[in-house]
């Protein structure tokens, strides 16, 4: 059930990054969950200890971990386009 809920927030989590990143036009639902979730796991495991609190992955929905979580799924994309073009946008 645990694998299920954070899939449905990582949708959400990589929607609303991929809106804020301005790059909801070239992804697709499946790619917003993976950035989502992905970028969840990131930053549950580099920006959390820093910051204190529990990681979404853990199964802590509270509002700390869920804008950690957001934040690591905005920052992946970033880093992406980084790497591939050389500038954020």
């Amino acid at each position: 059930m645990n694998l299920i809920i954070m899939l449905i927030v990582g949708g959400i989590l990589g929607w609303l990054a991929s809106m804020i990143m301005r790059t909801d036009g070239q992804q697709g639902i499946l790619l917003n969950v993976v950035v989502g979730v992905v970028g969840a796991v990131l930053a549950g495991y580099l920006l959390t200890p820093f910051l204190g609190g529990a990681p979404i992955t853990s199964g802590a929905f509270d509002i700390k971990s869920l804008a950690v979580s957001l934040l690591g799924a905005v920052v992946l994309p970033g880093v992406v386009n980084l790497v591939q073009r050389g500038s954020v946008r």
